[in-house]
């Protein structure tokens, strides 16, 4: 496949072997394209992906599903980009729909299963946990990005909507690192004053008040949308804007969340597919597929728009300072959606010291194993310890 022109049909059936392997996470992912496309197949050279996966990882979406969009569209043009990004999202898609149907006709209430769930909710934490950590570690590299990152927490615990922290997180950081301070505090003081203007009076957290809203169509995929926007550095990035939506509105609780995040860890798919999940039990197979066209628009649009110019959109340093600014504002937000999602699970442990003791195990393996399964042993061994323990 690396001389010639490949057929759609081969393209297709390429990117669905690649789905079909998708375990381990975006970097197992990755380093699988990269090693039949690249190292074998030389499709383009080293320097030359390691280029793309830089570009990729500043813009919004989950890179993995992104280069498969633009070595598809390399091939045989937008056509082929369409269907690898397919090829590469089906699979996992299907498998996340059979999971979301059978989840839905369970008895959640049944003693077995609802301890189960629940340890598996205090692992989800810790795996939420960690993926602060690790994308902090890359997003946060100075002063200024960690008063970003610290500020769009603080305001978030407040109920500040992320249309005011992240826009000001971004502006706030490209002013300051261009040593342009007086701006820097303008962008501040602006941001604080809408903060103040728009908080609920009564100081109850927007990002976790139950106010009832339709699961339309139109709001799951605008819902999807957002966060394809707005996932910076991995698919954890889009944690905070599904829950806002998908919690706030009452489509599902805060367990059916962690339910949605855990399964979607053991499945060959990208993380982000976990939405697709919520949209089943918010909307059906019309909701699911709704908020996944909205994920997945953004990771489609940029390799089909842009492929030719990629390079030449992302080189201003300016663009750069900004999106490294959102996304440190967006680590913020993580960190307070996983304070909040571990109280919330806290209220419904029987034994805060045995989910204290899950939560440090889950924690520790994450820390100490460097696999590619350690999420899934997280997953499944925190399921194992709460059918025995809770």
């Amino acid at each position: 496949m690396s001389e010639g022109r490949p057929t759609l049909a081969a393209i297709f059936a390429r990117f669905l072997r690649f789905g079909l392997l998708a375990w381990g996470g975006p970097v197992a992912q990755i380093a699988m394209i990269k090693r039949e496309l690249v190292e074998e197949e030389k499709w383009i050279s080293p320097k030359r992906f390691n280029r793309l996966l830089a570009i990729y990882q500043v813009l919004p979406g989950p890179e993995a599903h992104e280069l498969c969009v633009h070595f598809g569209m390399m091939k045989r043009g937008p056509l082929g980009g369409v269907l690898a990004g397919l090829g590469f999202m089906l699979p996992g898609f299907l498998l996340i729909l059979t999971l979301a149907w059978a989840y839905q006709r369970l008895d959640l209430q049944m003693p077995p299963i609802a301890a189960i769930l629940l340890a598996v909710q205090v692992a989800v934490i810790a795996l939420i946990v960690r993926a602060v950590h690790r994308i902090g570690e890359h997003a946060l590299a100075d002063r200024w990005l960690w008063l970003a990152a610290g500020a769009s927490a603080i305001g978030s615990w407040f109920g500040v909507s992320f249309w005011i922290l992240l826009p000001a997180a971004g502006l706030f950081y490209a002013s300051a690192a261009g040593r342009r301070h007086m701006l820097a505090f303008a962008v501040a003081l602006l941001a604080l004053a809408l903060a103040l203007w728009t908080i609920q009076p009564d100081g109850t957290n927007a990002t976790v008040a139950r106010h009832a809203a339709p699961a339309g169509f139109m709001a799951l995929f605008v819902s999807g949308l957002k966060a394809g926007l707005l996932t910076f550095g991995g698919a954890y990035t889009a944690i905070p804007f599904v829950r806002q939506d998908a919690v706030g509105r009452a489509w599902v609780s805060d367990g059916q969340f962690l339910d949605s995040l855990a399964l979607s860890g053991i499945i060959p798919a990208p993380l982000i597919i976990f939405a697709t999940f919520v949209g089943y039990l918010a909307g059906g197979l019309g909701g699911a597929l709704a908020i996944t066209a909205g994920i997945f628009f953004p990771a489609f649009s940029f390799a089909l728009l842009f492929y030719d110019r990629l390079e030449q959109v992302i080189e201003d340093a300016r663009l750069h300072r900004l999106l490294e600014g959102v996304a440190a504002g967006v680590v913020g937000l993580i960190a307070i959606t996983a304070i909040q999602l571990g109280w919330n699970v806290a209220q419904n442990l029987p034994s805060l010291i045995l989910g204290a003791a899950i939560f440090v195990a889950a924690l520790a393996l994450l820390y100490l194993w460097k696999s590619k399964l350690n999420s899934l042993a997280v997953i499944v061994g925190s399921a194992a310890i709460g059918a025995l323990a809770f």
